[in-house]
């Protein structure tokens, strides 16, 4: 043997390298080995290499892992655990859960409905759900507190089949699958959501999946949660486990795969995934030329998971165990799945003459087996109960690294050759009625020809009874596992909100020194966390700004949650604020991972029915890579009925110029502006903060009982900024439900001096826009002669949701009142037109002006961003304040309240169109 040659993937050949410290015993081994291949061959040799790395593993020795292994099952049939259920039983009730499924959809489309569904995902996926639903998965009564379970959204007709034969959905609200407002029953709508949509049925699914690679992210951030709570003494989940349950189409998406490394670093040993490999896209095979069950191997195995391949049924074992020279083991490996698809919409013979024909000693392997006995008896893993239960006692028995189980279904399993394995299979949603009948045949069910014939387009569910001993067995075990799944529930311990001087602090302003938004809130933050009963339920999540956000001092109080503790001496371990990290740290620093942060805060923000321990997660970013970079995830977090903080830091178009274009935030405000259950304010000073938070936990978790469920299931998006500025005290008598409703008069124009019949002004402006608001003022004032009102709008998308539901009101009931919205309320009598302001895109004010009584204008920082001075972005997009002052004038002249010279005077003696006459703004606390 050349030793001199690359030896293969063990550290790259670098043993080469090393000293030999007994070359004797070194080359007493490779002889072994010389003479393994000689004599029994080079699959004897290649099976023992297998184990010694094996047992090298097991033993601890610093040896690499396989990246893949051969195309069939990690757990032998020695290996599999005995099976503790009654198997016909069990196949019995997933004949019945088959059939009401596809039913769901097919009835869904019925004439005059035809709102669609996906029949084929829960047919390939059944067996994977029931192995578990029977065997493994806890409910909300078990003692150790239940588990979470992410189901697959396209899976969910499955769900309510169960939910159906155990008394917990009607027939009625079966038929009424997508129709959740035009389905009405005795009078009231009574329907079932599409997908698993928390915020539509809320006592039913727990966690939103369908958004396609958020339900990964989020699985992984809700076992980090669990270990959190643990690690932090605030509640005991070392009995809970979660699950999600994924498509291997589904894989292909980049968030699916991209936090993978954080559940292995954790150890998520509470965590499974359930890949249900059934070879096929929406529309199409995933890997036709490859194996994805490979592939996926691979990178789990390369990212630190445990693996375990649910690839072939019973039926193989045999031929695998009498496959000697490994000629069958071969075929599996080099077959594409594109192949394997093939086979299976096909039949028995096919399979023989594509498959096992293609090597004689295959071929001798099912000598006597007739078409049929090929057939039926060759199942994929993935519908083999003992397999896949071996593989969750595996999973659920393995310490130390979460757990993928990669499991080899048929897409359209059972449904019959029209659907089975097809590529159109995801789209289909109906059977002809040779379809229905053949499918009731294969699952043996007492359902008559005329029940079909009659109109096949509302074949009968199927219920046995209540008392029918299949039905009692799957209650039975339920029962025992903790009760019926899937479950939410909302109730929650009270918990303790701090009083008045927990704010104090903030609203008595910064006097002489200039404090940013941002730091305002940090030091808000702090003094909350203070209060002893309330401080420890606040989680603050920070992605890797915390120094740019001020909150760097937090870290050596306390500390940063790591499960390992901090096992290294940071670099800066003399200072006051020293890096910290603890088991049983509150801080989650997360890196620079905007994905995983908002599915930390989901987890979080859903504690109080997740766990029925209520947490208060404060999510700090920069604000252009909050909804523009996770809207769908934020989205997802809405529908999960999400309670905490988003807040934007250093917001705004030109309070970050220096960053340039991408960070340059725009347009958050319209971003979150469509998603209905977040609240949006954009506070110009500290005491407007300490009024939005107090309000914001309150709603969320305060004892106020005319609040339902869904006005406290509330996501409060705060957007602060960078730039140092006075902060003012709390004005005395501020108007509080201004502040709260969107918009309060701050600082009304003096018109001493002024001639009686001086014209007036109302500037609107909100965040870091105010300063700029004020400098118009007085230069209106001192310039021109014109008085102008200064309003602080703490959140243009609260006033236009208000102005909205007054419409809508006035719309749906002519005979009552119309409600006024409160922008024109404010704004009635109040005389001169109306100019408005924030650091954003003038579409953000634009939503208030159908409601303003009179002449409306609006500036905004319309167009991409860009790297520059704050004065010279400001003055370049023409929302300073001499800019606002000459719109002003502009608006005047045009109502005939000024000289029509004005305008004009007041732009060439500002230069309006000289970017470096700007000089709105502080220069101070800038970019990073």
């Amino acid at each position: 043997m050349a030793l001199h040659e690359d030896v293969g993937p063990i550290l790259n050949g670098i043993p080469t390298h090393l000293p030999d410290i007994d070359p004797d015993e070194t080359q007493e081994w490779l002889d072994s080995l010389d003479a393994v291949i000689d004599g029994p061959g080079r699959m004897r040799a290649r099976y023992l290499m297998l184990r010694l790395l094996e047992r090298a593993r097991a033993m601890q020795v610093g040896v690499p892992s396989l990246t893949t292994t051969d195309y069939v099952n990690t757990i032998s049939p020695e290996q599999e655990p005995w099976f503790p259920g009654d198997e016909d039983v069990e196949r019995r009730f997933r004949a019945y859960l088959r059939w009401n499924a596809a039913m769901v959809v097919h009835r869904a489309q019925r004439p005059g409905i035809g709102v669609g569904g996906h029949i084929s995902t829960y047919a390939s996926a059944a067996t994977l759900y029931e192995v578990g639903m029977n065997h493994f998965f806890r409910g909300k009564d078990h003692p150790g507190g239940g588990d979470h379970i992410f189901f697959q959204g396209h899976a969910s007709p499955g769900m309510y089949a169960r939910a159906y034969l155990e008394g917990r959905i009607s027939e009625d609200r079966l038929d009424g699958f997508r129709q959740e407002h035009s389905h009405i029953v005795d009078g009231e709508p009574l329907a079932l959501p599409s997908y698993p949509h928390p915020r539509l049925m809320p006592d039913f699914w727990e966690f939103p999946t369908v958004s396609m690679g958020i339900g990964p992210m989020n699985a992984i951030y809700q076992a980090q949660f669990d270990k959190y709570l643990h690690n932090r003494g605030i509640k005991d989940t070392s009995e809970q486990q979660t699950w999600a349950f994924l498509g291997d189409g589904e894989m292909d998406e980049p968030e699916s795969r991209g936090l993978l490394q954080l559940a292995a670093q954790e150890e998520l040993d509470n965590l499974t995934f359930v890949v249900n490999c059934n070879l096929q896209r929406l529309d199409g095979p995933v890997r036709g030329n490859g194996k994805i069950i490979q592939e996926l191997e691979a990178f789990f195995r390369g990212a630190g998971w445990n693996v375990i391949k649910v690839v072939w049924g019973r039926g193989w074992d045999p031929l695998l165990a009498a496959d000697g020279d490994g000629a069958l083991v071969h075929l599996m490996n080099s077959t594409s799945d594109g192949d394997y698809q093939t086979y299976r919409a096909n039949d028995g013979a096919h399979v023989r003459e594509h498959f096992f024909n293609r090597d004689p000693r295959t071929r001798r392997l099912i000598e006597g087996w007739s078409d049929d006995d090929i057939w039926w008896k060759l199942k994929r893993g993935g519908h083999d109960y003992r397999k896949v239960y071996a593989a969750y006692k595996a999973a659920t028995s393995h310490t130390g690294q979460p757990t993928v189980i990669l499991a080899k279904t048929i897409k359209g399993y059972g449904l019959g050759q029209s659907f089975a394995g097809r590529n159109a299979t995801h789209q289909m949603k109906k059977f002809t009625l040779e379809d229905l009948k053949s499918f009731r045949d294969s699952l043996n069910l007492p359902i008559s020809d005329d029940q079909l014939e009659n109109d096949p387009y509302n074949a009968p569910y199927y219920h046995p009874g209540a008392d029918d001993e299949v039905i009692q067995y799957a209650m039975e075990r339920r029962s025992k596992l903790g009760g019926a799944l899937p479950e939410r529930r909302s109730r929650h311990i009270p918990i303790h909100l701090p009083d008045d001087s927990a704010y104090a602090q903030v609203k008595k302003g910064s006097g002489k020194q200039e404090v940013a938004t941002t730091m305002a809130f940090v030091r808000l933050l702090k003094d909350l966390m203070r209060d002893k009963e309330f401080g420890s339920r606040i989680v603050p999540i920070i992605p890797d700004e915390a120094r740019t956000f001020g909150m760097d001092s937090f870290f050596s109080t306390i500390k940063i949650y790591n499960p390992h503790g901090q096992r290294y001496t940071p670099v800066d371990a003399d200072l006051m604020l020293a890096y910290r990290e603890a088991k049983d740290g509150q801080i989650l620093h997360l890196g620079i991972n905007e994905a995983g942060s908002v599915a930390a805060f989901t987890a979080a923000a859903t504690s109080y029915a997740t766990h029925g321990e209520p947490m208060i997660p404060i999510y700090i970013f920069y604000s252009m890579f909050g909804f523009q970079r996770t809207g769908d995830s934020i989205w997802a977090a809405a529908d999960q009925m999400s309670r905490g903080f988003l807040i934007g830091a250093t917001a705004g178009r030109t309070t970050l110029t220096g960053e340039g274009l991408q960070h340059a935030d725009g347009h958050s405000p319209l971003l979150a502006s469509t998603n209905p259950a977040v609240v949006h304010y954009d506070p110009a000073f500290a005491y407007e903060l300490a009024h939005i938070v107090q309000d914001g936990l309150h709603r969320m978790y305060g004892t106020d009982d005319t609040l339902s469920d869904d006005e406290r299931n509330r996501i409060y998006y705060l957007t602060v900024y960078n730039e140092p500025m006075r902060q003012p005290a709390e004005p005395e008598g501020v108007d509080r439900e201004g502040i709260l409703k969107g918009m309060y008069l701050f600082a009304e124009g003096s018109t001493e001096g002024l001639p009686e019949d001086a014209p007036r002004v109302q500037l609107l402006a909100s965040g870091v826009a105010m300063p700029w608001a004020l400098e118009a003022q007085e230069l209106l004032r001192n310039d021109w002669h014109v008085a102008a009102d200064v309003w602080s709008v703490t959140s243009w998308n609260e006033l236009r949701r208000d102005g909205l539901a007054a419409d809508e009101a006035a719309f749906l009931h002519p005979e009552q009142e119309a409600p006024t919205p409160w922008v024109t309320a404010k704004l009635a009598g109040r005389p001169g037109p109306v100019i408005a302001v924030s650091d954003y895109m003038r579409a953000v004010q634009d939503q208030i002006a159908q409601w303003v009584p009179g002449d409306f204008a609006s500036l905004g920082a319309d167009g991409f961003g860009f790297s520059d001075t704050r004065p010279a972005a400001r003055r370049f997009f023409h929302i300073d304040g001499p800019s606002m002052a000459v719109r002003a004038l502009q608006v005047l002249a045009d109502r005939g309240e000024v000289e029509r010279s004005a305008p004009d005077e007041a732009a060439a003696r500002y230069r309006l169109h000289d970017v470096t006459a700007g000089d709105s703004g502080s220069t101070e606390g800038g970019s990073e």
